[in-house]
């Protein structure tokens, strides 16, 4: 179990994406760009997400509320973690799971499976070792359940691939992570965010095999859809 909470830790930086197929509202779209863009501080990120909370309750009802507030809860999450809060990160990604499991009790759905699975995946890199040894293989589990309702999902399908290319040797497999990750490409429904994940993640994966110049065009081509992400920045710089 504990190569999840080192694959988990590894996807971290590259944003794990939370929708796939279905198409943001544009009341929660401020909300995913102020967390891809790391332009601005956790405590600046709170009046979005309470912004984007607000609209969710206006807008929907039902399980479809609950899967839109779990991803508010998951960016939320996220915003403190890219801080080390991690206790208050611990909270969101808590009740994220909570409200993406009562959607799945009422109707199941591909997208409350992927906001299940990432709330945990998540939770296990803030939460301690056993948490994540105890919880952390219930992930994948829950992607495969979203893949049954949508096979195209890019989310899941993401959850899915990054293992092979984020986990510590001998776990990993960067060719076949890669080949995953293209298979994306041509197979997911792909959002602007899963983009620039599944791009991230084929860079990373160059990268790890020592092959710069394959990286840098799938590091760039990340940058072109958030260019001021951090993280993807300092790969192209420090390789």
């Amino acid at each position: 179990m504990r190569i999840f909470i080192i694959i988990f830790l590894a996807a971290v930086c590259f944003f794990p994406a939370e929708i796939g197929a279905e198409s943001l509202p544009g009341w929660l779209i401020p909300l995913r760009e102020a967390i891809y863009e790391q332009k601005l501080s956790a405590n600046q990120v709170v009046p979005i997400y309470n912004a984007a909370k607000a609209s969710a309750r206006g807008n929907l009802t039902g399980p479809a509320l609950d899967v839109a507030l779990s991803r508010c809860e998951y960016f939320m999450g996220r915003a403190y973690q890219f801080e080390n809060r991690n206790s208050e990160a611990a909270d969101r990604y808590a009740e994220g799971m909570t409200l993406a499991q009562k959607a799945i009790d009422a109707a199941p759905s591909a997208a409350a499976w992927v906001m299940l699975a990432e709330n945990l995946s998540q939770s296990c890199v803030v939460r301690s070792n056993a948490y994540a040894m105890r919880y952390g293989a219930n992930v994948e589990r829950y992607a495969r359940n979203a893949l049954t309702f949508d096979s195209r999902n890019a989310a899941a399908q993401y959850l899915i691939a990054a293992r092979w290319v984020f986990a510590p040797a001998p776990f990993h497999n960067h060719r076949r992570g890669i080949e995953m990750m293209e298979d994306i490409i041509r197979n997911g429904n792909m959002q602007k965010d899963d983009r620039f994940n599944v791009l991230s993640a084929i860079g990373y994966a160059y990268l790890e095999q020592k092959k710069p110049d394959e990286a840098r065009p799938w590091l760039q081509r990340s940058l072109e859809i958030y260019p001021t992400n951090k993280f993807v920045a300092g790969l192209l710089n420090n390789r």
